[in-house]
């Protein structure tokens, strides 16, 4: 089940919520865990076993490590629990990818050297995984209570806005919230208007351009202006999917009285790929940075080891996203600019560098090819056409598939991250680690506005709504892409 489909939007949406407003306060965490039980089993029941598990594991050695925190035996408990988790995420997400590695060295596929199964990835399994680790290291360092509810635990790991896609959450930032928060019909109006207008930038853009940069990466030899267009249409289809994914799980978050933390700040207004990687993904971001960066030594142990770190980070967090070289490789692409960026003092020069801007959007839209690309040989096929290798003139039998609608809804996308930050008001800390939108008296969300000027915003969000639905009813179904990491 996906939140862009009629079965989550009428069916499993109003029914959780329904039920979920008419339990009782000391009874919600049971309602969220069976409703975010039965929205991972809709995609598969047996992996849904693996989630509890996962759960069961954290729990029980948070237990113990917080018992024997700061002792020889609470290290050894840390480092088996971490080792367990990591274990259940190399084994499901990268078993495939090390057999297919060795039977390359030797020149054979995995059915040569006689393997003949594939494993499936658990959906999710990547960030229930990490919030697992970042709830074991934060009980060892002291940060996070050991004497959480089962329930509420589990309710957490599981929860099922963000279980499937981020954005990745501590269990430290949540725990308060599950002994007590606040619901209010500002909050669940606030929620709706957030999940609406992520809704609409997965359905009405990021959905509508996706064709172009399939044909671009699905057309072996593409030329100049196929080959530009093609990684432009991605670099915007994957933020609108991702960050409009976001938005939803945070408005759902919010009609369930939750904060979450921001997980997308305008990234392609930045002049940095320092700076970008403050906006990008920003749960992944301060995840990488508090429990690998840090511990790693940071930039406290000489120069070398500074470059060492955001090297070997980043390529960490590339291979986070999946099993795959061209993952690697990307990694290793930001990691590389970051540590340049550092070393030349860059990274503090740039905002006031008039040409920094398309310099870093130009690095980023490079570095996306290669995340795109099904192998690293489909991503030097479109670096190919970018340098213009396979011709300047548009072949017109590669060019079908570019229709007038995916070319104007691309402008509208180009539009929108113009506009973005044009639109966004300065933010304030709600004391839950997340950033809120307010209005100018400083209130957050709606109430902020005058009355017209609410009537006018409900009324565009509806007529937004009725426009998404609408596509969506006439659309095929399409995943969010970073169900696939």
């Amino acid at each position: 089940m996906v939140f862009s489909s009629e079965s989550f939007l009428f069916l499993f949406l109003p029914v959780f919520l329904g039920l979920y407003y008419l339990t009782p306060l000391r009874f919600r965490s049971w309602t969220i865990l069976a409703g975010s039980y039965v929205f991972y089993a809709w995609w598969r029941v047996d992996f849904l076993g693996l989630l509890v598990l996962t759960t069961l594991w954290a729990f029980v050695f948070g237990r113990w490590i917080g018992r024997y925190r700061g002792t020889r035996a609470g290290r050894v408990l840390l480092a088996v629990s971490v080792a367990g988790c990591l274990g259940v995420l190399g084994v499901f997400k990268y078993l495939n990818f090390f057999v297919d590695s060795i039977a390359a060295l030797f020149g054979t596929d995995a059915a040569g050297l006689g393997v003949h199964w594939r494993l499936i990835l658990p959906i999710g399994i990547s960030f229930y995984v990490f919030q697992s680790i970042s709830y074991l290291v934060d009980v060892y360092r002291g940060d996070a209570k050991p004497d959480a509810k089962l329930i509420d635990f589990a309710a957490f790991i599981a929860l099922f806005p963000q279980l499937i896609a981020g954005p990745i959450l501590r269990y430290k930032d949540l725990e308060d919230q599950f002994r007590e928060r606040r619901h209010s019909v500002e909050l669940f109006c606030d929620g709706m208007a957030r999940f609406i207008v992520g809704l609409a930038k997965k359905v009405l853009l990021a959905d509508a351009i996706a064709p172009l940069a399939d044909l671009a990466f699905s057309t072996p030899e593409p030329d100049l202006w196929l080959a530009w267009l093609g990684a432009g249409a991605y670099m915007l289809q994957l933020y609108f999917d991702f960050s409009g994914y976001s938005s939803m799980a945070i408005g759902l978050g919010l009609m369930m009285g939750f904060r979450f933390i921001e997980n997308f700040e305008t990234p392609y207004v930045s002049r940095s790929i320092t700076e970008f990687w403050r906006r990008w993904h920003i749960s992944l971001s301060v995840w990488l940075r508090d429990y690998l960066y840090i511990p790693l030594g940071g930039n406290r142990a000489g120069t070398l080891r500074t470059y060492l770190n955001l090297m070997t980070v980043m390529t960490l967090g590339g291979l986070w996203h999946g099993a795959n070289w061209t993952f690697v490789l990307w990694g290793l692409w930001h990691g590389a600019i970051l540590a340049v960026e550092r070393a030349t003092g860059y990274d503090r020069t740039a905002a006031g560098r008039a040409w920094s801007l398309p310099l870093t959007l130009l690095l980023v839209l490079i570095g996306w090819v290669m995340f795109r690309a099904a192998d690293v040989g489909n991503a030097l096929g479109v670096y190919a056409g970018m340098l213009g290798l396979h011709g300047a003139a548009m072949a017109p039998g590669a060019w079908f598939g570019v229709t007038a609608e995916s070319l104007s809804i691309l402008l509208v996308a180009i539009a929108v991250c113009i506009a973005e930050p044009l639109l966004r008001t300065p933010h304030r800390d709600t004391g839950h680690g997340d950033m809120v939108m307010v209005g100018a008296d400083g209130s957050a969300g709606l109430p902020g506005l005058t009355l017209t000027r609410q009537l006018l915003v409900s009324l565009g969000l509806t007529l937004l709504a009725a426009a998404t639905v609408g596509k969506l009813a006439e659309q095929s179904f399409s995943p969010f892409l970073y169900f696939q990491f």
